[in-house]
């Protein structure tokens, strides 16, 4: 729960502070890119392997060291894609599976996302009961510049101040840009109300990050992402040094 980033939001190095802080999150859910997968005609199949010292998504800790999985395909901008989050080292770190349907063109995204977290029967959909959680978001990618709005609609969402569902909402804003042969990536979160999703009691920032990342390409293949960043959640006090690394085929 979700890039960067639902940035899990999260080892060595620094492409998912994003993913991270907008999992490489919990991903936050993007449409899968053309440029790394296995291509099968028409068809784009991506796997990949994260492994990273702290898992932080959108502000919130879920974990220390964990290990973030990745499969999905891809297919005239239409993708399904399926993420993981194991933490090893207590037995509180977050144990996720999403799944994520999206539909990419033009830089426009829309989709939906599927969290669970490890908790009750994964099998179990009935309104009150359910441990999933289901979110919608929209984005837009300028290049220079993305914004994306998320929002739980459905399943076992936080409470607000009333104790209500909160129908929790995020945005975000990223800018990638280039430095020193890195690529660099700056974000911003909010979540406009009160959530008990997100910990905070009305409008607030709980996101701020930048991280750098490192692509090795092995055998013109192979990536090997090496990622290092910084983010912190004004709204709490919080402030994390992420790094992590991947492999990507």
């Amino acid at each position: 729960m979700k890039a960067i980033s639902k940035v899990g939001s999260i080892a060595i190095g620094l492409v998912t502070i994003l993913s991270v802080s907008t999992p490489i999150s919990a991903q936050d859910t993007t449409p899968l890119p053309e440029s790394e997968g296995l291509k099968l005609g028409p068809v784009t199949a991506t796997i990949g392997i994260d492994f990273v010292n702290q898992y932080i998504w959108r502000g919130q800790d879920l974990g220390n060291v964990s290990l973030q999985p990745t499969l999905g395909v891809e297919w005239k901008g239409l993708s399904l894609a399926t993420w993981g989050s194991v933490g090893f080292t207590r037995a509180e770190d977050t144990k996720e599976l999403d799944l994520t349907l999206s539909y990419s063109t033009k830089g426009f995204t829309i989709g939906l996302t599927d969290y669970w977290f490890g908790k009750g029967s994964y099998f179990q959909y009935k309104s009150g009961k359910t441990t999933h959680i289901w979110e919608g978001f929209i984005g837009y990618d300028f290049g220079f510049l993305s914004a994306t709005w998320y929002t739980n609609f459905a399943g076992d969402d936080g409470l607000n101040n009333s104790l209500n569902r909160a129908y929790s909402s995020y945005f975000e804003l990223k800018a990638p840009f280039r430095l020193a042969k890195l690529e660099w990536e700056g974000s911003v979160g909010i979540s406009p109300w009160a959530t008990t999703t997100y910990g905070n009691g009305c409008f607030a920032c709980t996101n701020v990050g930048l991280k750098a990342t490192k692509d090795f390409l092995i055998k013109q293949k192979y990536h090997l992402p090496v990622f290092v960043g910084l983010t912190t959640n004004p709204d709490s006090g919080k402030f994390y040094m992420l790094c992590g690394l991947g492999f990507h085929l």
